[in-house]
């Protein structure tokens, strides 16, 4: 299911926050106004500096899982044939594949869909499938399906969608979905219109979608909206990828690898009669936070770490699970029920795993997906009560006694009340995408309703008020459960109850890690600020008790608001350099996030033009993790921004000193350059961005800038359609290709790149110059 569009990191976290702190650079329109240039995310100190720490190196990290580590899932068959037999029925092994592969909802029959504006075709040659895109008055387009992803699996709104190969190697969903809830065509509005997925109608234009045109990317990328690993298998790009620049994938359904991790080895080892390692540990030896990772590779919001995650590298060197919650509008609220888009992640909410052992394995069998019980035998249905009895037996002896209900009735299914499905809020509600609640939470009618939460009593009782079904609450079950101090004190704040943040303060740390973290993530951005003389001790001795937490993000968040608010002073200073020597095994992924939260309380300064802090705080980043060349490009935009092009260019190139493949680097660099005046530096640079990635839109848009703005006409038209052709979201590139072109005497071509840009985002200098053209071609 492609999901995540609203945040482009798609993960969007999705993420959607997984590129949460990408910038992207955006030029001129016809004016000429050369782009400006921003980032990605940050982390150094000069020596000397008072907060400035002395940290041990990191330990190398050369990856020890490749591609070339991967069998596939048929190589499993032959000695696990009952297994493999149940993953290929499951909708893991049926969750995506060839168009001429996967069940598909609806035909490609030449049935058009109808949007305000263009009218697209799903239309079938052979086992060659496309989407057909014509224009009143443009040339059409042709979108070859690549990929189908998902077959509409899911009871609470199941989905497909489409990807097809980008003119830059990625692969891209495109904006038209099914959704099996009457075969309807729908597409995501949210990052246009704000209206969720609506399904789409002649009132709609193809512009409204937030896919179109594509940029939301199978897999991990830099500067565009993702789905990361999660729609297919052992995906990669970039150097990861079998071909560089271009995005790979094993398989599009979820194979034996994504969960096992590389079996090559494991292949090779069985066949030989002696081996005593068959190079491949088994899964349900894990323990609980271990046996949840796997799962949570794809069933919870994550943010990247560093690309180029595959499954049998450490996960936690690569993705965090609770950074996500870090902003003020965190996707959850503070119990974990869904304040936006989510997935199963409010697992780590649930009592049955703070207070217990639960994972995702009690309930789902990991090869079938089927329901069974905590003991491993098999249940009739989603609905099944032994998922719960199993675990609490006393329930089951006369179960009407306990859910008040009849015993066969809807209304005394454990999972009616305690795991109700709840439509995902970001979807809104004009497309079904219902996701069981797995916070397993008590209900609270009345505080549910409170914070626009779906109360579970509802999804029969529709004519009665929350505040009804409250009382019957209250009378049949007496004083609830009481909710952690933590939580009550976050939901406090969400009401905008002033005292709130003192009582968060005073309430002991939270036993949930996720409900610490937010927490934390409230003291941090409320109480502290860069270098501060007299920070609350409350609040520092809170971040000193997470700091040294064996939960890597818990340990991170302490450790950076120490660093960030505190580190002039000398017993802190101390103390910060005494854990990370301590850190052991877990410093990559501790000091990777540390260096992220820094970089975003950096990020936070530099747009809001509060430049000392942010570059103060960038310094601190970089002091954690030195090497980190996107840190070094944002400390130039911060030094660009404050009005410091040496400083900023001196960052530039020592961000390219890191890594000399980083290609956005060039590109702001290119840009300093040229508005400094130098030409002849900032074509070097553009030309060596093309030359690393001939696929990078974004050099080529900026190399047309140049060119154009010294009256090379023909040179900036080349640039600038090679720059749309790899990024058709990049609408000031059909604008300045147009005034290329019409520099060129070529005003039919002229006119169509004009309407190209505008079909992706309005502009009046564009709309004016379109008059002119359309009155010169009538005269």
């Amino acid at each position: 299911m492609s999901t995540r569009q609203p945040r482009p990191a798609a993960q969007s976290r999705s993420g959607a926050r997984a590129q949460r702190r990408r910038v992207g650079l955006v030029a001129a329109v016809l004016v000429l106004a050369v782009a400006l240039g921003v980032a990605v995310r940050m982390r150094l100190g000069p020596a000397g500096h008072p907060s400035s720490l002395d940290l041990p190196p990191l330990p190398p990290s050369a990856p020890t899982v490749a591609l070339a580590d991967f069998a596939g899932s048929e190589a499993c068959a032959a000695c696990h044939a009952a297994e493999h037999a149940a993953w290929r029925g499951s909708t893991h092994g049926r969750a995506g594949g060839a168009p001429d592969q996967v069940a598909l909802l609806r035909a490609f029959d030449g049935r058009p869909i109808a949007f305000r504006d263009a009218r697209v075709t799903p239309r079938r040659e052979a086992a060659s499938y496309a989407f057909v895109v014509e224009w009143e008055d443009r040339p059409r387009e042709v979108l070859p399906v690549d990929g189908v992803i998902g077959g509409g699996h899911m009871i609470g709104g199941g989905t497909q969608g489409f990807v097809t190969r980008s003119a830059d190697g990625t692969v891209r969903f495109l904006p038209f979905e099914l959704t099996r809830q009457g075969n309807a065509w729908f597409c995501n509005t949210n990052t246009r219109l704000d209206s969720g997925w609506l399904p789409i109608t002649a009132s709609l234009s193809l512009a409204d979608c937030g896919d179109w045109p594509p940029v939301r990317v199978l897999g991990s990328h830099a500067r565009l909206a993702t789905c990361q690993e999660c729609h297919g298998s052992q995906i990669a790009a970039g150097s990861e990828a079998r071909t560089p620049g271009v995005t790979s994938y094993q398989s599009l359904d979820i194979n034996c690898e994504s969960c096992h991790g590389p079996a090559r080895a494991h292949v090779e080892a069985a066949r030989q009669p002696d081996a005593s390692d068959l190079a491949m540990p088994s899964l349900a030896l894990l323990g609980r936070d271990a046996s949840l990772e796997v799962c949570f590779r794809c069933h919870a919001l994550k943010d990247a770490l560093r690309p180029g995650y595959l499954p049998g590298r450490p996960f936690e060197d690569y993705y965090s699970l609770l950074l996500p919650l870090l902003d003020e509008t965190a996707p959850v609220f503070a119990d974990g029920r869904i304040r936006t888009f989510a997935y199963q992640q409010g697992h780590l909410w649930s009592d049955c795993y703070v207070s217990g052992s639960m994972t995702c394995t009690d309930c789902h069998d990991p090869h079938a997906q089927g329901y069974r019980d905590a003991n491993g035998h098999a249940l009739a249905g989603r609905f099944a009560d032994g998922q719960c009895t199993a675990c609490h037996p006393s329930k089951a002896a006369r179960i009407e006694t306990h859910t008040r209900h009849a015993a066969e009735s809807a209304g005394s299914r454990c999972v009616a009340c305690h795991m109700p499905y709840v439509q995902e809020p970001e979807a809104g509600t004009r497309v079904p995408y219902a996701r069981s609640d797995h916070v397993i939470p008590v209900p609270r009618p009345a505080t549910d309703a409170g914070l626009g939460i779906e109360v579970a009593c509802q999804a029969c009782h529709r004519n009665r008020s929350p505040q009804e079904l409250d009382a019957s609450v209250a009378e049949w079950w007496g004083e609830l459960k009481p909710v952690p101090g933590a939580v009550r004190s976050l939901l406090a704040r969400e009401r905008g109850e002033g005292a709130a943040i003192d009582s968060l303060i005073a309430a002991p740390p939270a036993r949930a890690a996720a409900v610490e973290f937010m927490a934390l993530s409230v003291l941090l951005r409320d109480r502290l600020a860069p270098d501060m003389a007299t920070p609350d001790r409350r609040v520092l001795e809170r971040l000193r008790a997470a700091a040294t937490s064996g939960n890597a993000d818990l340990a991170a968040i302490g450790l950076a608001a120490l660093h960030y608010a505190a580190a002039s002073d000398r017993a802190t200073r101390q103390f910060l350099e005494r854990r990370a020597a301590g850190l052991g095994g877990a410093a990559t992924a501790v000091r990777r996030r540390w260096a992220v939260l820094l970089g975003d309380l950096a990020d936070r300064h530099r747009t809001r033009g509060e430049w000392d802090a942010a570059i103060a705080t960038y310094y601190k980043a970089l002091n954690v993790l030195p090497s980190e060349s996107a840190t070094r490009m944002n400390l130039g935009q911060t030094f660009a921004g404050r009005g410091q092009p040496d400083s900023a260019e001196i960052a530039y190139r020592q961000s390219l000193r890191d890594d000399p493949r980083n290609t956005l680097a060039l590109v702001n660099l290119g840009i300093l350059l040229a508005a400094r005046g130098d030409e002849p530096g900032a074509i070097q640079a553009y030309e060596l961005a093309v030359q690393i990635d001939p696929y990078d839109g974004l050099a080529w848009f900026n190399l047309g800038n140049v060119h154009l703005r010294a009256g090379r006409a023909v040179d900036a038209a080349r640039a600038y359609a090679r720059a749309v052709e790899l990024g058709p979201a990049l609408p000031n590139a059909y604008y300045n290709y147009a005034r290329a072109l019409i520099n060129l005497g070529r005003l039919d071509d002229a006119r169509i790149a004009l309407k190209n840009g505008l079909a992706y985002r309005p502009d009046s200098t564009a709309v004016a110059a379109l008059r002119e053209l359309d009155s010169a071609r009538n005269r």
